[in-house]
């Protein structure tokens, strides 16, 4: 039987149970990983901003930690850093992992919550979705809500989900400029909710930042915190409103049912004068009831109102 002599993380298994031993990558191989060419990677290596990898003959083993550290120079060069500074930064095993929790928690923090799609639209893509309506107002209200980007061959909506809203909306009668209104008002109310939510973890969850740079541990702490925080958010979010329309909602058909019982017991449509079936004071035979009986003819009229 020939011995399996594939390096580290080549291959050839482990015992069942067995820890799987860590991975290890050949200089094409981590390039390839952290998304650098070859000669990138050798200059960093020669400015000292990787470890040694380990040797076995004249093939280099880098490591996970190869990894994560050409993501945090990644990182800071995408920030301003110069390579200089960023090797002094790395200078350090601990100061090194001390900014890459940082640049952790930035990224958790800042990380865009949005997973809305853009969609391009053509000048003659708009007017076939909003006909006769996209004209130089609607255009200017959509930039300023921040929905478009506009130029000369047409739009850029940043969300397909709005975007097929506000076309169904449209297609239903009810005018874009209403649409557009309405849609200024609601970002409004959003940022106000924003702005709750952001002071509430600020407050609560990001205070210790104000009192100076935390450390690595605290800043990993930090990281797992807001990782956990953010999709709590958007289901708070999403369940307030849902409760509002159903409350508002409710709301809203009781008070049309009202006006539409006042509007029968004073004569209106489907009151005592036409002697439909259910109008108040009217029997099956259109003769008004007099006496006791009369309210209770009231409330057979509500009972038999469309919806009730």
């Amino acid at each position: 039987m020939t011995q399996d002599t594939s390096p580290v993380g080549g291959g050839g298994g482990t015992r069942e149970g067995a820890p799987e031993p860590p991975r290890e990558y050949r200089v094409e191989e981590l390039a390839e990983a952290a998304g650098i060419t070859v000669r990138t990677l050798r200059f960093y290596r020669e400015r000292r901003l990787l470890p040694p990898p380990r040797r076995e003959g004249r093939i280099a083993w880098y490591t996970q930690e190869h990894l994560d550290r050409l993501r945090v120079v990644a990182a800071l060069l995408e920030r301003g850093h110069t390579l200089g500074g960023i090797a002094e930064l790395l200078a350090a095993g601990e100061e090194g992992r001390h900014v890459a929790e940082l640049i952790g928690l930035e990224q958790a923090i800042t990380a865009p919550w949005t997973d809305e799609v853009p969609v391009r639209l053509t000048w003659e893509e708009v007017e076939a979705a909003f006909p006769g309506e996209a004209g130089a107002e609607a255009v200017r209200a959509s930039v300023g809500l921040g929905y478009v980007t506009a130029d000369r061959d047409g739009v850029t909506h940043v969300s397909r989900r709005l975007l097929d809203a506000t076309v169904a909306l449209v297609r239903e009668g009810v005018p874009l400029a209403g649409v557009l209104e309405v849609a200024r008002r609601t970002q409004e109310y959003a940022d106000a909710v924003a702005d709750l939510f952001v002071r509430l973890v600020g407050e609560r969850l990001l205070a210790g930042l104000e009192d100076g740079t935390p450390s690595a541990d605290e800043a990993h702490r930090l990281t797992e915190s807001v990782l956990r925080v953010r999709p709590l958010g958007r289901a708070v979010a999403d369940a307030q409103f849902t409760l509002a329309m159903d409350r508002r909602v409710r709301e809203e058909y009781e008070k049309v049912l009202r006006h539409r019982l006042a509007a029968g017991t004073d004569g209106g449509p489907g009151g005592g004068t036409d002697g439909g079936r259910g109008a108040a004071g009217a029997g099956p035979d259109r003769t008004p009831r007099a006496g006791p009986d009369a309210s209770a003819g009231q409330s057979n009229a509500a009972a038999n109102m469309p919806g009730s």
